[in-house]
């Protein structure tokens, strides 16, 4: 072997290398550790990822990506930059009356009446966005500064929700009071470390 090939070997193993380093293997999935959010050209980092389980069955892995690595949802919601909630289902199937009901119940338990009041049609239009997803589906929730929320399933996007307020609003169904799965909001929080 010359010179020129080993070289080329050793650049090779380093890009592999690099490859495994920036990402991990949850459930069998491959998470990246870090990304840059389209549309906005910025780094984001996992902050945690988890499993959404309900009556013992695994639904969903959900992942939060942030700018800054935060312990608590005060120190995440305070937070102006880019944000993303990572949804890779597992579940065979989950209809979109479940998806939204599930929006529906984070909503209510997370939000004064004051606030969903003020929030209504935007959460309405949040909703009408989704369909079933099956085992493999990913639902991307990112957060825009200055845009909004852009919600993208299965590879499509199908819009964006204006508002910060909105974005909080929707990350309190993991990080709230009442989230949808403490265990997952322990996760998304790093909270084990």
């Amino acid at each position: 072997m010359n010179n020129k090939n080993n070289i080329l070997m050793i650049s090779i193993c380093l890009m592999l290398l690099t490859g495994v380093a920036q990402a991990r293997e949850f459930k069998e999935v491959n998470i990246p550790d870090k990304m840059v959010l389209v549309g906005t050209n910025t780094d984001i980092i996992i902050n945690g990822v988890g499993m959404r389980t309900k009556f013992f069955f695994d639904i969903y892995i959900g992942a939060l990506y942030l700018e800054t690595a935060a312990k608590t949802s005060e120190d995440i919601l305070s937070q102006n930059g880019a944000k993303r909630v990572f949804m890779h289902f597992v579940y065979d199937e989950v209809p979109a009356e479940k998806l939204v009901n599930g929006w529906n119940e984070g909503f209510e338990g997370n939000l004064s009446e004051q606030q969903l009041a003020g929030l209504a049609e935007r959460i309405k239009a949040f909703n009408a966005m989704f369909d079933t997803v099956h085992a493999g589906d990913e639902i991307l929730l990112d957060y825009l500064p200055d845009h909004g929320t852009r919600v993208t399933i299965k590879g499509k996007v199908k819009g964006v929700i204006e508002g910060k307020d909105f974005n909080d609003a929707l990350l309190n169904i993991w990080l709230g009071d009442e989230p949808a799965d403490e265990g997952l909001k322990e996760a998304m929080l790093n909270a084990d470390d």
